[in-house]
């Protein structure tokens, strides 16, 4: 498993079949991704963005044995850079904005998608937007520290102040930090 080639469609599918069908019997919702075959090979275990299958993923991870050449990792990591996605339409992570805002002391995030359509078709759009912000900030974290989300077209005004997404994991981070140093109370 460690060194199977990708790009061999019939091994690959039997293997991700039978790893997304072990997963299934530990928990609904999880999901799983192989980083590149470096020294350590990462096996990425994921609740797949929903809260409720976090107890799994943290039990999976506390069960996994230690490997020589696999990293087990608990939901997915913060990846820089972030790389291109694609489900039925493709969205560079060069082409996302964002903006940042707070909500009763909760950063809150408006993401602006190019070419997002209005109705239906906006979940193809939303997933993209979801798998940016965990590849962004980490799945963990946008489950869990993060409030409100917004995702919309790229606006052609001036609404809120924009910024690239590959800017978003520093600006989260310096924005949770002033909300925790506001919320603490002196002596």
């Amino acid at each position: 498993m460690y060194t199977f080639d990708p790009d061999d469609v019939e091994v690959r599918e039997k293997l991700f079949d039978e790893l997304s069908e072990a997963l299934e019997r530990v928990g609904d919702h999880l999901c799983f991704e192989f980083g590149p075959p470096d020294e350590k090979r990462e096996f990425v275990i994921s609740a797949d963005g929903i809260k409720d299958g976090f107890p799994a993923v943290v039990a999976l991870k506390k069960a996994a044995p230690r490997l020589d050449r696999w990293e087990i990792i608990a939901f997915r990591p913060r990846r820089c850079p972030m790389p291109v996605i694609e489900n039925d339409v493709t969205i560079d992570p060069s082409d996302v904005e964002f903006s940042l805002f707070t909500e009763d002391d909760v950063p809150g995030i408006q993401l602006f998608l190019p070419g997002m359509p209005e109705g239906d078709a906006q979940k193809t759009y939303r997933s993209i937007g979801y798998l940016l912000l965990d590849q962004a900030l980490g799945e963990y974290d946008v489950e869990t520290a993060v409030g409100p989300i917004d995702m919309v077209a790229t606006p052609s005004g001036s609404e809120p102040e924009r910024f690239p997404l590959s800017e978003l994991p520093r600006m989260f981070d310096e924005l949770v930090e002033r909300i925790a140093g506001k919320s603490v109370k002196p002596s």
